[in-house]
């Protein structure tokens, strides 16, 4: 073999992408100095499609079948040669023959779908309920995207990568997803209390907002989910309360559910007739306790004992001078004594006046022990 047959048998024959990982999104034909034969196969995979560029610029191909311009490369085998890339015919460095390379990019693109990719919320979100107020939760789920427009993701996301890989690609479409995701959820007006049993609802409302800007990257959101959105503790515990208070509810339905469960159970085992009737007799004393204590209503609190009197302290007046104030027990000391009459003054606060004790009705009743003063003769 000549020198020049040997140099020739270094470039390469056929360019295919045999993909090894299916988290490759992009993958561009590895050679050395980008150099392609005149008149190599091109293998197109079914799942795959193959677009041509030269000096940066995509190429467009002729469609031997309709003679038609067409940007990409779709399934099947292709010869690489001026009749399908009229572009062949002006490239530099065609001196040396049609033998010679030619310097181009191939880059294959994976059609298939790429599932279950995750999303979720790196801090919590801050929604407004019109039950508990602004709450922060978190959400996380799944989606499912596949590449549409070939040629818009080549300009809008590959540029120069050799190769693209959807964790590269995640970081932006999860910043578009958390951020229409937060829009949607405050427009769909679903309380906390009812958001799981509302995740289909909201999912699609988020899956609707994101495709026509997943669709200006080229790429097509087949499917968006809500696998879990965790309430703050308030708004779980109310959840937990109103699901206890939905059991109590059913308490009656359940109990006859167990009952006939167990009268199933006795029948099916006559050689225990005794032993079941006593169960069975335990079973219903029991249900029948449950539910009277099920149906009975709340018994109401016992009242609490009201509050203590204030202690009722009156200022009395002796010899003209103002003393106390007294409370009620010292009074009636000063009654025995002599010392409080019912024609001495007294005061309270509240009073407008000083009144004589006798007309005061707190002190009218000091002076009912006591014997009116004698009549004069």
């Amino acid at each position: 073999m000549s020198l020049w047959g040997a140099i020739k048998g270094e470039f390469i024959d056929i360019i295919e992408w045999l993909e090894s990982s299916h988290d490759i999104i992009v993958y561009r034909f590895e050679r050395h100095d980008n150099e392609i034969k005149y008149g190599a196969k091109l293998i197109v995979r079914e799942g795959q499609l193959a677009v041509f560029v030269n000096e940066g610029r995509l190429q467009t191909r002729v469609d031997t079948d309709t003679l038609l311009p067409v940007d990409v490369f779709e399934p099947g085998t292709y010869t690489l040669e001026t009749k399908n890339l009229p572009v062949l015919s002006t490239l530099k460095g065609w001196k040396y023959g049609f033998d010679s390379p030619f310097k181009a990019e191939i880059y294959f693109f994976s059609t298939r779908l790429f599932t279950n990719q995750k999303w979720g919320t790196p801090n919590p979100i801050m929604l407004r309920d019109p039950e508990f107020g602004p709450v922060q939760l978190r959400a996380f789920g799944t989606y499912t995207f596949k590449i549409k427009d070939t040629i818009k993701f080549l300009r809008e996301i590959v540029g120069t990568e050799n190769r693209l890989t959807t964790e590269e690609i995640g970081n932006q479409l999860r910043n578009l997803t958390l951020t229409r995701f937060s829009d949607a959820l405050g427009e769909s007006k679903v309380p906390m209390l009812e958001l799981a049993a509302n995740y289909n609802e909201v999912s699609e409302l988020v899956g609707k907002r994101l495709q026509p800007e997943f669709a200006e990257l080229g790429i097509e959101l087949t499917q968006f989910l809500i696998s879990n959105i965790s309430l703050p503790p308030a708004v779980a515990e109310a959840l937990n309360k109103r699901t206890s208070m939905g059991v109590i509810g059913n308490m009656n339905t359940y109990l006859q559910y167990q009952t006939a469960e167990a009268m199933g159970k006795a029948a099916e085992n006559p050689s225990n007739l005794a032993g079941n009737g006593l169960a069975m007799g335990a079973g219903f004393a029991m249900a029948n306790q449950m539910q009277h204590a099920f149906s009975q209503p709340p018994s109401s609190p016992q009242g609490t004992p009201p509050p203590l009197p204030s202690t009722v302290s009156f200022h009395i007046a002796i010899n003209g001078q103002n003393q106390g104030p007294f409370d009620i027990v010292t009074l009636q000391q000063q009654v025995k004594t002599g010392q409080l009459t019912r024609e001495t003054l007294v005061w309270k606060q509240g009073m407008a006046q000083w009144l004589p004790s006798g007309q005061v009705t707190e002190l009218a009743n000091l002076f009912s022990e006591m014997p009116p003063p004698l009549p004069s003769r």
